[in-house]
């Protein structure tokens, strides 16, 4: 009996071993430690090797103001940045337009922390897209028209032109996913799409709601930096068609801009269900810092990146209007993250 016993005690005090020495290796390290970086997800609207570059330049700033490591990730779709959100352990933030937000919101606890900026804008709009010898004049000459969508979870891209189509009685003939709104731009232009759909940003300084969507006049170039920069009678052009410029020098020329939606929230920073609140509160100063640095505008305000000037405190109660149009739409989860 004793020596069962004590045979007993053997196998527990070497159970209890890795508990006192080794167990803490099974302790998760850290949140922003090297170990366990935070993950900071963005949605392939841009050239994936621009938000690479650019979430990389962001973070560095960040660990140097907040201490914290990032792991910058860049998912193939929009709804796996999505569904990322939600596989997320406390972990995760992301740059995520604003139906990519309410749907990760709404299904998985995504909670929002900030708006961008550009330019002085806090939203920004959709715009149509068609190649000026086309013929195309009006939104309603686009029945049975194909379009080129960047992605079914994008806001301006997919969301607010489908939910005009459907309320406007225009059926669209074939349709498709470009996988990104220069993408989009690119069908257009070589052929393979009548029209697109895509981000618009207001062009120069001066342009106001109810101006045309073109200045008009003359297109200009410059190269700064390797890149080059479109305007149209002195105003700097901003839209989706400039992340294809270096690739199709002629794009403005070629592609034109039928129309332009109602204006839409700008892209959120926002954050996964339970993330810590003084990480995040720290994470939020060091964005709003960057952005008002040289550095930052250089990064976060380039036209192949984000186009970002800026970064606004916002709440769930801004997207709304984007929850009741997909709401209007019929759209359930099962439709758009597919």
């Amino acid at each position: 009996m004793s020596k069962r016993i004590g045979m007993l005690l053997l196998a527990v005090a070497l159970l209890a071993i890795p508990l006192m020495t080794g167990g803490c290796a099974l302790v998760k390290p850290k949140l922003g430690s090297e170990k366990n970086p935070i993950k900071l997800y963005f949605v392939p609207s841009v050239e994936v090797s621009v938000i690479i570059e650019s979430g990389d330049a962001m973070t560095a700033f960040l660990k140097e103001q907040t201490g914290y490591s990032f792991e910058v990730k860049v998912p193939t779709t929009y709804s796996a940045v999505v569904e990322e959100m939600g596989a997320a352990e406390k972990d995760a933030m992301a740059f995520i337009p604003a139906m990519g937000y309410v749907l990760a919101h709404d299904k998985y606890g995504m909670e929002v922390a900030l708006s961008t900026e550009r330019y002085g804008w806090g939203f920004y709009w959709a715009e149509y897209v068609v190649r000026r010898d086309s013929g195309i004049t009006s939104l309603q000459d686009l029945n049975g028209k194909t379009w080129a969508y960047p992605s079914v979870t994008s806001t301006s891209g997919y969301l607010v032109p489908a939910s005009y189509f459907m309320v406007n009685g225009i059926t669209i003939g074939e349709s498709f996913e470009a996988g990104g709104h220069p993408q989009a731009v690119t069908a257009v232009y070589e052929g393979d799409a009548d029209f697109g759909t895509c981000y618009f940003s207001a062009p120069g300084d001066n342009w106001k709601m109810g101006d045309p969507a073109e200045p008009g006049g003359e297109f200009t170039y410059e190269e700064v930096e390797g890149s080059i920069r479109a305007y149209q009678s002195g105003q700097r052009i901003r839209d989706a068609r400039t992340g294809v410029i270096d690739t199709y020098p002629d794009v403005l020329e070629k592609v034109a801009i039928l129309a332009l939606s109602d204006p839409i929230p700008n892209d959120t920073v926002s954050f996964c269900k339970d993330f810590p609140a003084d990480v995040r509160e720290k994470i939020v100063q060091g964005l709003i810092d960057y952005s008002k640095t040289e550095e930052g505008q250089k990064v976060l305000a380039n036209d192949k990146f984000y186009d970002i000037t800026g970064f606004t405190p916002v709440t769930d109660s801004a997207f709304q209007p984007i929850r009741d149009m997909i709401d209007k739409m019929g759209l359930k989860e099962e439709d758009i993250l597919k």
